[in-house]
């Protein structure tokens, strides 16, 4: 089973991203450090979610974001562990839009979101079928107990 461990500042960071784009949906990366089947994310950095048209269902990333998100891991020897963004008034789970969109290894970290509040936060992954897996998701001080 994938886990992945969240910093309380980087779940709080998040957090305040969705609650701040309601009722659009928000996007960002997430950074930190990987050993086997086991992430720290132990930084984010939100992004513009430039989807043209409705951004209340669907969020899209400029591709100039993740060449700075690319480079913002190598001037700080962290890796881009994933993407996060908010499904308002939705389940914290995959649409089929976002499984057109994902990528391997990354991890997608979902917030469901109401008016002013975050109910759920989950975490996937896809396997080499191209389905997503559901990461154990823990929210934490970061410890580097695995790293």
């Amino acid at each position: 089973m994938f886990e992945i461990e969240i910093t309380a500042a980087s779940n709080e960071g998040m957090s305040a991203h969705a609650v701040g784009t309601f009722p659009n949906e928000c996007c960002g990366f997430f950074f930190g450090t990987s050993k086997n089947d086991r992430k720290l994310v132990t930084e984010i950095r939100p992004v513009l979610n430039v989807k043209k048209g409705d951004q209340r269902r669907k969020f899209s990333i400029d591709p100039f974001d993740y060449m700075k998100a690319e480079k913002y891991a190598h001037e700080n020897q962290l890796e881009l562990l994933g993407i996060y963004h908010s499904h308002p008034l939705h389940p914290a789970n995959p649409s089929e839009h976002d499984l057109k969109q994902a990528m391997p290894f990354f991890s997608y970290i979902i917030l469901s979101t109401q008016p002013q509040l975050v109910i759920n936060i989950t975490s996937w992954q896809l396997n080499e079928n191209r389905d997503f897996i559901r990461e154990e998701l823990k929210i934490s001080e970061p410890t580097n107990k695995y790293l």
